[in-house]
């Protein structure tokens, strides 16, 4: 497996229409996970954000949306897609045991973004 740098998902996911970028986060993690993570009850909605002319997101979705997506591709380039799926959907001892699909929902990235950086580095004084 390679690297990604967090500027480098950054670049990449910036560039991405955001109907892009929710394809890839529900053919990876599935449109129930996609719906939670972006802090929305229609677990349908993602399917349609998806689709070249569905609708635009909410700008606090497509912030969480865009925001998954860069840890995904951090977490895919270092470990794998399997790993990475697991690790957004398992508890996180440096998120407090919460959910990486949880935190982003609440809005707690900067400590999604380190734990990938812990995580993908192996640093574990955060």
């Amino acid at each position: 497996m390679g690297t990604v740098t967090p500027a480098d998902a950054h670049r990449r996911t910036m560039r991405m229409d955001i109907h892009d970028v929710v394809r890839e986060l529900n053919s990876t993690l599935g449109p129930t996970l996609v719906a939670g993570l972006a802090g929305v009850k229609d677990r349908k909605l993602p399917i349609r954000w998806a689709k070249p002319d569905g609708p635009i997101t909410r700008p606090e979705a497509s912030n969480r949306l865009t925001f998954a997506h860069r840890q995904w591709t951090v977490l895919f380039a270092a470990d794998g897609a399997a790993v990475a799926r697991q690790w957004l959907i398992g508890g996180n001892p440096y998120l407090r045991e919460n959910t990486p699909i949880s935190a982003i929902r609440e809005d707690r990235h900067s400590e999604v973004a380190a734990a990938v950086q812990a995580f993908v580095t192996g640093n574990i004084d955060m």
